[in-house]
């Protein structure tokens, strides 16, 4: 299958990039490079053909001859929507649903999209499925949405659209984050000694390795259409979903003399969902997770070790993506609207 990855040169797209190609799919990559300064441990793995572009500028010949796009690329979590909320819902969600009805034209015949479990928001306690209502409380969540909204009323009988709801992604690649809770609380862990909890530790979050989640993106595109077409999926583990802290107690077990620390201002966190899991899993009997928290935790840990990470380092513009694009746009590189001014090395 000839496949267009947008976003992938990025924390998620670098992993599953290769993965596509190791099944034996004709991958090329569109990424505007926000990202190339950030590289984690060593060079990217094997070379993905790429169209060095913002998906806001796609045009309809950059589509020509694809038969899926797996739509990644975007602001990737809340504090970088609320960086500048119009701006994020400009790319996460109009500049998606543009995406989708070029591809439609184009011909392309699958469009598998990137959604997020922070769909469902401030949901207490509940158990939540793929009927839940939505409840975003950022612009994150809410641009997850409003994408989902507008582009699967383009299904049809030609052109199959799905909508992979992620849990909170962990786990190790050559463009890690360490903005994310388990990588973040590993990080601190191993870098200070301290699980530093930002809230009370109650909210709950739904976890699932960033290799898992690339597995679910290729069981979905080598479904038969008709059967993921319309079709929306939590991607992760019924098991694992965790209040923080738990994963933090996971993670002081895991990291040798490190010790739990609560932020003098940690309280509650709106942020609070828990998702049921068991549609994608009786889906497709080949998704087979191969992640935990414990195994992650023990994975993030090695690295740092390996690779050495410095105390605070984790947190700055390298590894932190709102840090990272404050830099660039305080260097002059981009513009607040996030385009480039600039190309050279900073």
């Amino acid at each position: 299958m000839r496949i267009l990855v947008t976003g992938h040169r990025g924390y998620i797209g670098t992993i599953a990039a290769r993965l596509f190609q190791s099944h034996g799919h004709q991958v090329t990559g569109l990424d505007s490079g926000l990202y190339e300064r950030c590289t984690f441990g060593g060079p990217l793995g094997k070379e993905v053909p790429d169209i060095r572009k913002d998906i806001r500028d796609v045009a309809l010949d950059d589509l020509a001859g694809y038969e899926a796009i797996v739509h990644l690329a975007g602001l990737s979590n809340d504090p970088l929507g609320n960086l500048n909320p119009a701006l994020t819902d400009e790319i996460n969600h109009r500049a998606t649903v543009r995406l989708a009805k070029l591809a439609k034209e184009a011909g392309v015949e699958r469009f598998v999209f990137s959604s997020s479990c922070s769909n469902y928001g401030a949901s207490g306690d509940n158990w939540l499925d793929e009927t839940a209502n939505f409840n975003p409380v950022t612009p994150y969540g809410q641009s997850k949405v409003a994408a989902e909204i507008g582009i699967f009323p383009l299904a049809d009988d030609d052109f199959c659209v799905t909508c992979l709801r992620s849990a909170t992604a962990y786990g190790v690649s050559p463009r890690i984050r360490f903005d994310l809770v388990l990588n973040n609380l590993v990080a601190w862990a191993s870098t200070s000694g301290l699980v530093y909890l930002k809230s009370d530790g109650t909210p709950w979050r739904p976890i699932v390795h960033i290799e898992d989640i690339s597995q679910a993106f290729l069981c979905v595109l080598e479904a038969r259409k008709d059967l993921v077409n319309g079709e929306a999926y939590n991607v992760g583990i019924t098991e694992e979903n965790y209040q923080m802290r738990d994963l933090a107690n996971v993670v002081v077990e895991v990291v040798p003399e490190s010790r739990v620390e609560y932020a003098p201002d940690a309280g509650p966190d709106k942020r609070c969902y828990r998702v049921d899991c068991t549609k994608i899993r009786n889906t497709f009997p080949d998704f087979q997770p191969r992640w935990n928290l414990r195994k992650g935790a023990e994975e993030i840990y090695d690295t740092i070790c390996g690779i050495g990470l410095g105390e605070n380092e984790f947190e700055n513009e390298r590894f932190s993506r709102i840090q990272h694009l404050k830099f660039l746009i305080g260097k002059g590189v981009l513009g607040e609207d996030l385009r480039y001014r600039q190309l050279e090395d900073v």
